[in-house]
Parts: structure tokens; sequence; C-alpha cells
């Protein structure tokens, strides 16, 4: 319960937003063990020649623009190429390898025309971690481009995604190659998503990465249509480069992004990394349905502004508990 609104947002951020800290302390030991147990498959029993060099940690839990709960923790697990060399000039989505013929694991994972399975890669790294007796009761599928450990133990699971890395391309960047569902390979960098971030926090006096979980906690609010994650952490990201600062309450800057979404959900966004173009994918009605729902929830905020320039701080925390729900505090 709160008496103003600024100790609201306070308590609701702390509370019901932000991961809780002890949650993630415990989640990057396990991790790190995760990446230790894996570290012993390097090269053992016909495994791959793994490269921890650049193993990375990627998606929103190691941005830190993850919102409550924590669900999930993305790894991507290098591997060696071996001799292995791909198609650089292929779609970057549909990207062809042509494997090693020096490395068993690689040559267990061979097309007859001699390229890469990315679907038997992944089945490898599935089978050897249920091999491992920390993770034999666990819950292990694949599902896509990634494995799904599920450990029975944890409220979170880990995304393992195979990779590789290449070489400097002829634009002056180099990718990671990973699954892409289908049995090829597609280029990504999260490094690219997490220095944009990064850079963009750094530059709005860190207030970007709280306000993207606040928004990401809206967009699960209502069960309406929900935008994409990672596209509306995308938009999010372009809202505050768009602006020459952002305020220091985070009810201005989300009523403001409220705004930003409701104008440019129709239109292209496109993702950090200058890898995948416009990501907006939605279907116009899904668009619309969107719209509708920031425009709605702007309102309130502005009315919910209004009313606290009233000192009526009881009706401005009920505005904003029509805006999130009932997990946001009560007056009181």
């Amino acid at each position: 319960m709160a008496t103003t609104v600024n100790n609201a947002f306070v308590e609701f951020m702390k509370d019901i937003v932000n991961l809780d800290p002890d949650v993630v302390c415990k989640a990057r030991t396990s991790r790190d063990n995760l990446l230790d147990n894996i570290a012993e498959f390097d090269n053992r029993d016909g495994f791959f020649d793994l490269c921890d060099s650049f193993n990375v940690h990627f998606g929103s839990f190691a941005r830190r623009t993850k919102c409550r709960e924590l669900d999930d923790v993305d790894l991507m697990i290098g591997i060696a190429a071996n001799g292995a060399k791909y198609y650089s000039d292929d779609p970057w989505d549909e990207v062809r390898i042509t494997a090693s013929t020096t490395n068993e694991a690689q040559k267990d994972c061979t097309r007859e025309d001699g390229t890469l399975n990315s679907t038997q890669v992944s089945n490898k790294f599935k089978k050897k971690l249920e091999s491992v007796r920390e993770y034999s009761r666990s819950e292990i599928r694949r599902n896509g481009e990634a494995i799904i450990l599920n450990l029975k133990s944890k409220e979170w699971s880990f995304d393992i995604v195979p990779c590789f890395h290449t070489v400097e391309e002829s634009d002056g960047r180099s990718y990671y190659l990973i699954p892409n569902g289908n049995g090829n390979w597609k280029k990504t960098a999260p490094d690219k998503d997490k220095e944009h971030v990064t850079s963009t926090n750094q530059s709005k006096d860190g207030r970007v990465l709280e306000l993207i979980r606040l928004c990401k906690k809206w967009n699960k609010v209502k069960n309406a249509k929900t935008l994409p994650s990672y596209m509306l952490e995308t938009m999010i990201i372009n809202f505050a480069d768009s602006q020459t600062e952002l305020s220091e309450y985070i009810d201005f800057r989300f009523r403001d992004a409220l705004n930003y979404i409701a104008s440019h959900i129709l239109s292209p966004v496109y993702d950090m990394k200058e890898i995948q173009g416009d990501i907006n994918n939605l279907s116009v009605d899904d668009k619309l349905c969107l719209q509708q729902k920031a425009q709605t929830d702007y309102k309130k905020a502005c009315e919910a502004w209004e009313q606290e320039k009233a000192s009526n701080h009881k009706e401005a925390i009920k505005k904003w508990g029509e805006i999130f729900g009932s997990d946001f505090p009560t007056y009181g």
C-alpha cells in the first residue's frame, strides 16, 4: 500500500516487476555450473570440439531487461569449426555449413551433400546433457533452435543453443551461426543487441532498463494480444533513442512510451542486430488491437497525472491500477 504515486511505483518495481536479486544470484550460479558441466563434454567420447571463448550469455536475462518471473536463461555454446566452412552468400536464416572432415561429432551430423544438419547437432547436445547425473531427472527437450533444460528444482529453465562463429565478412562484421529450426543455420549477433541496449541506457542516465521491464509487465496484463518480447524491447530502445532525455520519473517515461507504441505499432520495426530487417510480423488485426490497448492506457496514464497534479493520489493510484491490474499497489 502507498500514499503517493512515486511510492507506489517504487514498491511495484521492487516487489512485482524487477527480478528478485536472490533469484538472479542463484540463476547465475546455476548457469555457471551448467557451463562447467558442458565444458567437460569437450572432445570426449566423440563429442564436438568446444570453444568456450565464444560462449555467449544472451537474451533478456543477459541484457538485464527481463521482468519477473524469471522463466528462462539463454546460453550459446561455441563449437570449433575444425575446418567447417559456411556459405556466406546464403540467406541470413538459411545458411549452409559444410561439415568438418576431421571432427567425428560433425561427421556424425553430416548430410549426404556434406552439409551439417543443425537438428542433429542439437540432438547430440541433448543426449549428452541427459547423460549428466545432475540433469538426468530433469526435463530435456529440443524446441526449434534450442535445447530446453528444465531443472525440476528451479523455477527457470535454460535455453541452450549450439553455435559457430564466422570470420569477418565483406561488410566488416562477423556473426554467430545458430540452428534455424529446419536443419540449416541462421546468422545472429547477440553482442550487437547487448551493445545497443547498454549504450542507449547509458546515454539516458540509466533510465531505460527499468522502463523496458515495466513495459514488459504491462504487455502481460489483461490477457490481450501481446507484442513479442524482443520486438517490444526494440521499440522501447527506439523510443529512448528518439528522445533528447528521459524523465527521472518512471510513470512519465512509461506514459510517453505508450504513446510511442500506439504511434509506431503499425510501422516496420527493424531489429537491433541489423540482420533480420522488419520484425513486426503481427497481423493487421493484432496491430490494431495493440494500438487500441496502448492508446487506452496512455489516456489513463494522462488522467492519472491530472489527478496527481491535483494532489489526489488515491485516484491517481487507482487509475494506475486500471492499467497494471491487481498487482499494482493500492492506496493507503
